[in-house]
C-alpha cells in the first residue's frame, strides 16, 4: 500500500469517525455499509464493471474527476461481497491512455479482464499488445464528448470483431434512439452498461426500453446488469423501478446478461455512495432463479471476456 493510499484511508477513517452515524460507517472506500450481502457468491462469480483510478496520470479532456480507487481498495470489496473474478473498465477520465487500467489489472491479479478506450486510429500492434495484457473490449462513452465517437464504432468493430473483443456503450437514453440504425447494423457484439439507462419512471414502458428488447432478441447484443441508481425515481434500498426493467431484460435474454458494481461509483457524489452489499443482493429479485444467476455471474462472463470455463 503507498503512503498517499495509506494517508487516504486514515483521513476517510477519521471523518467517519467525527461524523459517528452507522448509515456513514463503511468497510470499503466509496461504498456505504459494512454488512455482507445476503446473497452468497458462487465460486468465479464475476464483477463485469468498476474502475481504478490513479492520479498520478492526468485526466483527459471531458473525463468525469474521481479519487484514486486503488487495487488494495478494490479487493477490499471483493471481500466484502465474494466476487473473485472482475473486469476492469477504463474511465473516461484517462481518454485512450489505458495506463491505468492496464496497471491495475496487473496489480489485481490473473482473475481479472479489462475493457479499454481506443479510437479509429489506433495501430493494430496497439490492439494485439492490450489483447495479451486481457483486454477483451473497447468502451464507448456517448454519455459526454470524449476520445470516441459514432462514426468511429463500424471502423473499429470490423478489426476488433477477429479478436474476440465487443464494443462496450454508455450512453443515455436519447443518444441510444438517435443512433439505432447504428446499432441494429454494427456486425459485432454489443454490450450496453447500466440497464441501457432506460428512462424512469416510463421504465419498461419507454421506446427505449423496446428498442433495446429488440436488439436483445436479435442475439449480438448484451446487457449489464448494473447502475441501479443511474436512473432510478424509486431509490434505494429496492431501487423498485430500476429492478423492473432488470427483471425484464433478464427474462428476455438470461443468456446475455451479466452483473457489475460499477465501484468506485464515479457518477455519485462523496457523500451519496451506495451500498455495494445491496447491489449485489438485488440479484435475488433481478434474477430470482438460481441456475440463471449462476449463469449471469459465472458462466456468461466467462464466455464475453475469456475467463477458463469453470
Amino acid at each position: 500500500m503507498t503512503q498517499h493510499t495509506a494517508t487516504r484511508r486514515t483521513l476517510l477513517a477519521a471523518g467517519a469517525g467525527l461524523l459517528a452515524t452507522p448509515a456513514l460507517a463503511q468497510s470499503v472506500p466509496f461504498s456505504v455499509g459494512t454488512e455482507k450481502p445476503k446473497l452468497q457468491a458462487p465460486p468465479n462469480a464475476t464483477d463485469c464493471h468498476f474502475h481504478i483510478y490513479n492520479d498520478k496520470y492526468p485526466p483527459a479532456p471531458g473525463g468525469l474527476p474521481a479519487p484514486n480507487a486503488s487495487p488494495d481498495d478494490y479487493h477490499a470489496l471483493q471481500r466484502r461481497i465474494g466476487t473473485t473474478r472482475g473486469v476492469v473498465v477504463q474511465p473516461s477520465l484517462y481518454g485512450t491512455n489505458n495506463s491505468p487500467t492496464l496497471e491495475g489489472m496487473a496489480a489485481l491479479g490473473l482473475n481479472f479482464r479489462g475493457v479499454a478506450v481506443v479510437n479509429d486510429k489506433v495501430e493494430d500492434a496497439e490492439l494485439q499488445r492490450l489483447h495479451a495484457a486481457g483486454i477483451r473490449g473497447t468502451r464507448f462513452n456517448l454519455a459526454q464528448a470524449g476520445a470516441t465517437t459514432p462514426e468511429m464504432m463500424e471502423p473499429l468493430a470490423r478489426r476488433i470483431k477477429p479478436m474476440g473483443w465487443h464494443i462496450q456503450i454508455n450512453a443515455p437514453a436519447s443518444v441510444i434512439m438517435v443512433q439505432r440504425d447504428l446499432f441494429q447494423r454494427i456486425d459485432a457484439t454489443l454490450v450496453f452498461d447500466h440497464l441501457a439507462h432506460v428512462p424512469q419512471p416510463a421504465g419498461t414502458g419507454d421506446p427505449a426500453f423496446a428498442f433495446m428488447k429488440s436488439l436483445l432478441e436479435k442475439g449480438n447484443v448484451w446487457m449489464k446488469l448494473s447502475g441501479a441508481y443511474a436512473d432510478t425515481k424509486s431509490g434505494p434500498p429496492a431501487y423498485a423501478d430500476s429492478s423492473a426493467v432488470a427483471r425484464a431484460f433478464a427474462q428476455i435474454a438470461p443468456d446475455k446478461m451479466v452483473w457489475g458494481s460499477d465501484w468506485p461509483h464515479p457518477t455519485e457524489k462523496p457523500d451519496n455512495k451506495p451500498d455495494d452489499a445491496i447491489l449485489f443482493d438485488l440479484l435475488t429479485t433481478w434474477v430470482p432463479d438460481a441456475g440463471q444467476r449462476q449463469r449471469v455471474l459465472v458462466d456468461n462472463p466467462a464466455r464475453l471476456y475469456d475467463f477458463p470455463r469453470s
